[in-house]
């Protein structure tokens, strides 16, 4: 089976599991790049394929100073792919399993403060930038700081999924998981508010709408989070996921427990949240630092 004959059953297997379509773009543009790198010698077979050959297109990629996490990223793509063909014997072994992942740096998120981001929410519903649709953008800022969802997770909810009388949502995460996530009276009022001018196409069930009328994209959703940080904090950095960070990180440090706020987040593992804990135990020593007369 050449290269290009088992990526393309892979995808569709892919989308017979019913991926999101965010892990089916990634895997679609990562291994379509594994594909044209191995091209240039002629395509091979995947059974030719070994783990000598994986080393030095991952090789190939160190040279083009691409992140860790990045890098990480298209070495599990391509994992996922050969473990496929191990299932269906069209190949002895996966030889990515012999390659060891690339080490990422850890890094602490960059989390507004709540001073920082209630402020920011509270220009963009004073309508400060004079936006034409300044209820909907007030709409996602108080969801995604207000229940801590996903960029993905945001511009996946249904109208259907919102409910207003016990004011919860329901969400769709990673592998198609449901959580339902509460959210407060700020983010009710803003959501009814958008309601009031919501203006779908005809049998878009969709929450969150573009000016066609059809469901807002994630990228869209980058662009509206990205222009009011910028005009309005002039801080360029901030995206919607650094307020899911700020979700999680202010409910830690006003006692939350991690593990509610585990379920809360969507995350299959615990020492996924963990991470909020340096974020605060940061915060911590710097308040010591500035404080104690022994620091």
């Amino acid at each position: 089976m050449l290269l290009s004959e088992a990526i393309a059953a892979f995808r569709q297997e892919l989308e017979r599991a019913d991926v999101s379509p965010h892990t089916l773009r990634s895997y679609g543009q990562d291994l379509a790049q594994f594909l044209e790198y191995f091209r240039r010698a002629g395509e091979p077979e995947v059974g030719a394929l070994d783990a000598l050959a994986i080393r030095e297109w991952l090789g190939g990629l160190y040279h083009q100073r691409l992140a860790p996490v990045t890098l990480r990223r298209k070495l599990a793509a391509v994992r996922s792919l050969f473990r496929f063909l191990h299932r269906r014997s069209a190949v002895k072994m996966n030889p990515a399993k012999l390659i060891r992942t690339p080490k990422a740096p850890r890094t602490l998120p960059r989390v507004p403060t709540e001073e920082q981001a209630n402020a920011l929410i509270d220009q963009v519903a004073r309508d400060a930038l004079e936006q034409p649709h300044v209820q909907r953008d007030l709409a996602i800022f108080e969801l995604l700081y207000g229940c801590g969802l996903r960029v993905s997770e945001l511009v996946g909810l249904n109208l259907s999924d919102v409910d207003f009388s016990e004011r919860w949502v329901r969400v769709r995460g990673k592998g198609r998981k449901e959580r339902q996530a509460p959210f407060g009276s700020k983010a009710a009022a803003a959501l009814e508010a958008y309601l009031a001018v919501r203006s779908p196409s005809p049998g878009v069930g969709a929450l969150f709408l573009n000016t066609r009328g059809q469901r807002l994209g994630d990228r869209a959703v980058r662009g509206i989070v990205k222009l009011y940080a910028t005009a309005l904090s002039g801080d360029a950095s901030l995206h919607p996921h650094s307020f899911r960070h700020a979700f999680a990180t202010h409910l830690l440090q006003d006692g939350a427990d991690l593990r509610a706020i585990q379920e809360l987040l969507g995350h299959a593992q615990l020492s996924t949240t963990q991470k909020y804990t340096q974020v605060s135990l940061k915060d911590l020593m710097a308040v010591y630092d500035r404080a104690h007369p022994k620091a």
